[in-house]
């Protein structure tokens, strides 16, 4: 804020008048003084006395001259001496009333500056709200262009999906079209065909039945099977009748990780071949039995480049065609004998220790009807 400040002035003027007119009597003394003090000296003196006295009225009336000369000098002086203090009096007046004035000025100068800086503040404040709505307006209007912007694409993906809309429905109605004629034509067909269904209904039933009957005559000649099996292998661990199935444990015909049979796992498959050749003449021509031969393995996974297998599924299989080669080479024919391989996927055993995982390796012969 401005501030101003204007002070009184005391004027030294009037002091240094008297100060000047005290100087100049002084002088005048002093010279007066010398005048005498000269001209008494020089009377005494006889050789140059009248010369001297001639000489010191001249000098005198020279100085009387000076002095009157001085005096009314000195008389303008106190005139002029009285014209200025009379007007350092009005200028004193005058300065008086024009820091007055200037206060007055000043104050009110106060009062702008004061009233300005509050304007400028107000205009601040104003400024700053103003830059606010013009980047709200500015964001806005460029939500308002890309606002446009997406209504056009949307207007455009409207159109472009109204008319894949109108496309497909009539695709569709094409399609219904044919439907319709199609199941007109499979309504004629099925009425032809429920008098044909009927019939086939009745065969199958009486198939069943036969088959029903077949497998109930198989089932009578598996415990024949399975004692005979018993009999030709002898009591011996890893080899026991369970339900319809007959299970032998892989370790007695294979060794560990390998689908080649081992020569005890020969003569055990001899044993079984020929129980199954001696079934083939006791079971009637008229009965459709087969053997079905299953390899299963353990829950371990095959070692990664393992020559001949990828997995405990292909192992298996390998297994049980390997023990079909071996019944039909001992004279059992090919056509009783179905091998699959079932790794690891139906354990008999749930546990990790040797003993489940021995249990889970083993092949399974069940005498059925085909």
């Amino acid at each position: 804020m401005m501030n101003v400040r204007y002070r009184t002035q005391v004027s030294a003027w009037p002091g240094f008048v008297d100060l000047f007119s005290n100087l100049v009597i002084i002088l005048i003394f002093l010279l007066i003084v010398f005048v005498f003090l000269w001209t008494t000296t020089s009377v005494f003196n006889k050789s140059s006395g009248a010369k001297m006295v001639a000489n010191l009225k001249a000098t005198n009336e020279q100085q009387a001259q000076t002095i009157q000369q001085m005096l009314l000098d000195e008389q303008e002086a106190k005139r002029l001496l009285v014209l200025a203090r009379a007007e350092l009096e009005t200028l004193e007046k005058n300065n008086i009333v024009l820091n007055d004035e200037l206060n007055e000025i000043d104050a009110s100068v106060e009062d702008l500056i004061t009233a300005y800086e509050a304007k400028v503040v107000e205009l601040q404040a104003n400024s700053d709200n103003m830059q606010k709505m013009i980047v709200d307006l500015t964001g806005q209007l460029n939500q308002a262009n890309l606002d446009k912007e997406k209504t056009a694409q949307l207007e455009q993906d409207r159109k472009k999906l109204q008319m894949e809309m109108d496309a497909q429905r009539t695709e569709l109605m094409s399609q219904l079209d044919k439907l319709q004629a199609a199941l007109d034509a499979a309504e004629e067909k099925s009425q032809a065909q429920e008098v044909q269904y009927v019939e086939m209904s009745n065969r199958l039933n009486k198939a069943l039945i036969e088959k029903v009957a077949e497998l109930k005559e198989v089932e009578k000649y598996q415990s024949f099977f399975y004692k005979g099996v018993k009999l030709a292998i002898g009591e011996q661990s890893g080899v026991h009748e369970k339900g319809d199935r007959f299970i032998v444990d892989s370790d007695i015909l294979f060794k560990s990780g390998s689908y080649k049979l081992s020569a005890e796992g020969k003569k055990q498959l001899k044993a079984i071949a020929d129980v199954i050749k001696d079934m083939e003449t006791k079971i009637p021509t008229d009965i459709d039995w087969i053997i079905r031969i299953d390899g299963h393995t353990d829950k371990k996974q095959v070692i990664a480049g393992t020559y001949g297998y990828k997995n405990n599924t292909e192992l298996s299989l390998l297994r049980a065609t390997a023990v079909v080669n071996e019944l039909v080479k001992d004279g059992v024919e090919k056509r009783r004998l179905i091998p699959s391989g079932f790794g690891d996927m139906y354990p008999i055993a749930q546990g990790d220790d040797k003993e489940s995982l021995r249990k889970n390796r083993r092949i399974e012969l069940q005498l059925t009807n085909q």
